[in-house]
């Protein structure tokens, strides 16, 4: 089974990379990967498909937020999304592999592949095996995760080297929208073994869950999200995260 590089847990990971909006640098934009970099941070993207299939690094299913259009990503082919400006700066969503390339192993890369089902249920699989395939011969400190562990159970089939795991938290049905009985199940972590997970990223607030602190005693990389002060920082790590994703403030690189 794949485990998690020891540099996930001697870095700091800047959520949707070091992005600051007033700087020019949108999240999961060019210009905030190249901060990050020059900062010493590890990087923690979102990918979501184009129209065409490709793997595109951006957070949310539409652009209204991000970008000056509007619409669903996925209505729109790869070459339509690398032009079309984030809000706030020259930088258009990257590709994946732009990313990868850029990156080459200077910091650590945390890929969270966004949930495709609507559910976290099994109507996943075309993304997984999309990031499979771009991953395939990048050497760099990289790992896979998802809130959906539909998700990681398609990752271990494609592409069993990369290690993967699970985004939880503590899963409040008014916050996700979900059912309850849903909600309960995926708070235990139930399904951490059964796709071959190496470490989970967690809800910091949550962190003191029992479960959770099961993982931490056992040895289990716990890294948190997200962390927006060096006084949470501090309570994160008093509760056993191995490692943060932050945003809003600088935290110390390793």
């Amino acid at each position: 089974m794949a485990t998690l590089p020891e540099s996930f847990s001697r870095v700091a990971f800047a959520h949707r990379a070091l992005h600051d909006r007033s700087a020019g640098r949108p999240e999961n934009s060019i210009s905030a990967i190249k901060a990050a970099i020059a900062a010493g941070y590890g990087i923690e993207i979102d990918v979501q498909p184009s129209g065409d299939g490709q793997v595109m690094v951006f957070h949310d299913e539409t652009l209204d937020r991000l970008t000056i259009e509007g619409g669903p990503i996925n209505a729109r082919s790869a070459a339509e999304l690398t032009r079309i400006p984030l809000k706030g700066a020259r930088d258009t969503i990257p590709t994946l592999a732009k990313v990868l390339k850029l990156v080459a192993g200077q910091v650590p890369l945390l890929i969270e592949i966004k949930d495709q089902d609507g559910a976290m249920g099994p109507g996943v699989g075309p993304l997984e095996q999309a990031v499979a395939g771009v991953l395939a011969g990048y050497t760099g400190d990289v790992a896979v995760m998802s809130f959906n562990p539909h998700s990681m159970f398609h990752m271990a089939r494609h592409a069993p080297d990369v290690p993967r795991g699970l985004t939880t938290s503590a899963w409040d049905p008014e916050d996700w929208g979900l059912p309850e009985g849903l909600c309960s199940r995926l708070r235990d972590i139930p399904d951490f073994d059964h796709v071959g997970a190496c470490f989970i990223s967690h809800e910091w607030r949550d962190l003191e869950r029992p479960r959770v602190q099961e993982m931490v005693t056992t040895g289990v990389p716990v890294l948190c999200w997200t962390i927006r002060s060096p006084e949470e920082e501090a309570e994160a790590r008093r509760m056993g995260a191995s490692s943060v994703t932050f945003e809003g403030y600088l935290a110390d690189p390793a």
